[in-house]
């Protein structure tokens, strides 16, 4: 009897330590998350940080962005973010692409990712048209240039979208989802996405709900197909469609090499000003519309999504 009790006495502490770390599902959700922003944030400092501080010494303050500074700078950031959701895939013995980069159809939802997305800026962008809040002035780019810049920036933006779909919306929301369910790491993650737009220069109240508003939505997608995919096409297109093709601001971020260019006229809450036409008033029924023709496609269709399972399922996937 009192053998029993020194080992229980003995083993009972390391149980009960380990229960604090590790769960069902293994690493607990909580130590997990800030696991990888560590690992992230080292990469960052390590890598990102001496690279970026090289090339902003050599660029303009206060000028409009080169597409092969954004292009370099989304290629690190994006590299950086993909090795640090690996190495915690290794850590914690799953698959990589259950962050995100699973599901049917890849291919096929990316590019009706893209086809929507720069759909959803040309109703923007023509409805700020039709209502005199945005004039064109015409297009400063002819022939090769034009295309060159078009590439330079597709590319650029790809990754754009694959970086900061992945940042909260891949391992993160994955992660989170298993300490608190999906819509409410959607809903914190989503807010954390608006806020992180705060720094941007000519950043506005709108802007930063539109950019937490059209988080949720992406969220949507990655709840109704099981992938970032369709979120990742869509978010490279409308930031082409935006800074490149027709020449707007974007969160505030002025391109070097657009189509065409344009100046807004009228109130700012209606025009977006400086921020562009997600800081418009306009954006606000067109994200509910995207939310609403998406249950319409996928929701009433009763599409299967690994989330809508436990979180053990989505591994299994």
């Amino acid at each position: 009897m009192a053998e029993e009790l020194i080992q229980t006495d003995t083993i009972g502490p390391k149980r009960n330590a380990r229960w604090i770390f590790v769960g069902n599902d293994g690493i607990r959700a909580g130590w997990s998350a800030l696991i990888f922003v560590a690992i992230f944030m080292a990469l960052m400092f390590a890598v990102a940080i001496p690279v970026f501080t090289g090339m902003h010494l050599r660029a303009e303050r206060g000028a409009p962005q080169p597409a092969y500074v954004a292009l370099i700078q989304e290629i690190v950031l994006a590299v950086l973010l993909f090795l640090a959701t690996f190495i915690m895939s290794r850590i914690e013995k799953r698959p990589v692409t259950v962050y995100g980069y699973a599901g049917k159809a890849r291919f096929v939802r990316f590019v009706s990712g893209i086809f929507w997305g720069f759909i959803a800026i040309t109703a923007l962008v023509g409805a700020l048209w039709k209502s005199h809040l945005l004039v064109f002035d015409g297009s400063p780019l002819a022939g090769a240039l034009a295309w060159r810049y078009a590439a330079e920036w597709a590319v650029a933006f790809v990754f754009v979208g694959f970086f900061e779909e992945s940042l909260l919306r891949g391992y993160l929301q994955y992660t989170i989802t298993r300490g608190i369910s999906f819509w409410w790491a959607a809903f914190i993650l989503s807010i954390t996405f608006g806020v992180s737009h705060s720094g941007n220069s000519g950043e506005s109240p709108v802007g930063l709900f539109a950019a937490a508003a059209i988080g949720l939505v992406f969220c949507l997608s990655l709840w109704y197909t099981g992938s970032l995919w369709w979120a990742i096409g869509f978010h490279a297109a409308w930031d082409w469609g935006e800074t490149y093709f027709y020449g707007t601001s974007d969160s505030g971020m002025v391109a070097q090499g657009h189509l065409f260019s344009e100046h807004p006229t009228g109130p700012l809450l209606w025009t977006g000003g400086a921020t562009g036409p997600e800081g418009s008033l306009l954006v606000v029924p067109l994200i509910f519309i995207i939310a609403l023709l998406m249950w319409l496609w996928w929701g009433r269709r009763g599409v299967e999504s690994p989330f809508r399972k436990r979180p053990a399922a989505i591994t299994e996937s």
